[in-house]
């Protein structure tokens, strides 16, 4: 999410009992049953408490049919019935304590469950590089509602998280949002590209790798978006094309998805734009083209700061649909289905939500536009609460969230009978 002050030029357990040091291991959950934790930086252990204790659902709920699959502009299920993704962002893991947000609030369980019977139907966990390579032991602060996870680390906690959202028959999408573990996003931070000093793309395309290889036997991680909001970083600029392997996005999101579907061939890949994923414009002439066919996805962003000066409706459909609205002209070399997998506004007032001019103003343009063309999206975000990172404080409330500081209801009627409206699909192939 790029923060309102920058503005766009431009108008998303129980486990075995054998533990393992793989970060690959997720290891196999049993309902009730807590396991033990795995050893090394990168100790994957097996798994983190079942979904058969105090909270969530008791008897798990069917996952849709998968894999999921595309066709033309649609996302299919296995049957080849549409299965629109109406998902959330739960962020907080990509952050600097490295586990979903809200754990010190709500067993994950019981947080998984409020998803479901919102009406969500698929989850995006956003993770970094730094998360998944250090992978530390957690602070007990960071988890005080999940006690059976206390002393293991973040790839337990990301794989209990996951399990719960699974067993409430949600799907979820890995999406890796930063390298450094920070809060995101603007044009100084660092994080700008695929690659950083620190964590180069071979990186990168390792720890994808090592990350699908360890949600292969969890059939709910349907997706793997490649990378989050490309824009400047250390005065360099990414583009769609123009073959500087540093630089080229189209070409890094090739590797990155072939690398990927090269491990698990059932996965979507979701492949963001540049300016922060407003733009989409270069498929028109230089679409992704990826070795298994069927699983591509493209993803964009919209806030209110990205159109200074909204004036008109047709104002905002006119760039929308110049900047990636068209990929879903259905029989065309580029068509993909498009998952505007971030857009959010302030649960603060009414006028957040509807207004004649200003966020409220555009919050009714973006969901009238998603309503037209029966869009695939994902709301940002599910937080009650922020995670700890640059500009952000710890517990605090998220303004822009669903879920109220308790992470045990919704923060705002109004909002959430907006997101309802667009829940359901309404068109398909």
């Amino acid at each position: 999410m790029r923060t309102s002050s920058v503005l766009l030029a431009l108008a998303l357990c129980g486990c075995a009992a054998g533990s393992s040091s793989d970060p690959t291991s997720s290891g196999t959950t049993e309902p009730g049953n807590g396991g033990s934790g795995g050893t090394g930086a990168n100790g994957g252990g097996g798994g983190a408490g079942g979904d058969g204790g105090s909270g969530g659902t008791d008897v798990p709920v069917p996952l849709p049919a998968l894999p999921l699959h595309t066709s033309g502009r649609w996302i299919l299920d296995a049957n080849d019935q549409r299965f629109k993704l109406a998902s959330v962002s739960w962020y907080g893991a990509e952050e600097k304590d490295y586990v979903p947000a809200g754990l010190e609030r709500a067993d994950r369980r019981d947080i998984a469950k409020l998803v479901r019977t919102l009406g969500f139907n698929s989850v995006r966990l956003p993770w970094s590089n730094e998360m998944f390579e250090l992978n530390p032991v957690i602070s007990d602060e960071v988890i005080a509602a999940n006690p059976d996870l206390s002393g293991r680390r973040a790839l337990d906690v990301f794989d209990a998280v996951i399990e719960a959202l699974a067993h409430e028959g949600l799907v979820v999408i890995l999406d890796n949002h930063v390298s450094i573990a920070d809060w995101c996003c603007s044009d100084t931070d660092g994080n700008g590209l695929w690659h950083t000093a620190g964590y180069p793309e071979a990186s990168w395309l390792a720890d994808w790798a090592a990350i699908v290889e360890r949600y292969r036997d969890q059939p709910a991680v349907v997706a793997a978006e490649l990378r989050n909001e490309l824009r400047p970083a250390g005065g360099q600029t990414p583009v769609w094309g123009g073959g500087d392997p540093l630089l080229d996005w189209h070409a890094a999101a090739q590797r990155g998805g072939n690398a990927v579907l090269g491990i698990n061939p059932d996965l979507l890949i979701v492949v963001q734009g540049l300016n922060y994923s407003a733009d989409l414009s270069g498929p028109y002439n230089l679409p992704v083209q990826l070795a298994v066919e069927d699983r591509l996805v493209y993803a964009a962003h919209d806030y209110a700061w990205f159109h200074e000066n909204l004036a008109t409706y047709d104002e905002l459909k006119t760039t929308l649909g110049n900047m990636w609205g068209y990929l879903l002209v259905q029989d065309q070399a580029y068509t993909a289905p498009v998952w505007v997998n971030e857009f959010g506004t302030c649960h603060t007032s009414a006028t957040c939500v509807t207004d004649a001019v200003g966020q409220g103003f555009w919050f009714a343009g973006i969901r009238q536009y998603l309503t037209e063309a029966d869009i695939d999206w994902a709301y940002w975000s599910l937080n009650g609460t922020q995670a700890r990172g640059t500009g952000r404080t710890f517990g605090a409330e998220d303004s822009y969230g669903v879920l109220d500081t308790a992470w045990a209801a919704s923060a705002s009627t109004d909002l959430l009978d907006a997101l309802k409206t667009i829940q359901p699909a309404t068109q398909g192939p």
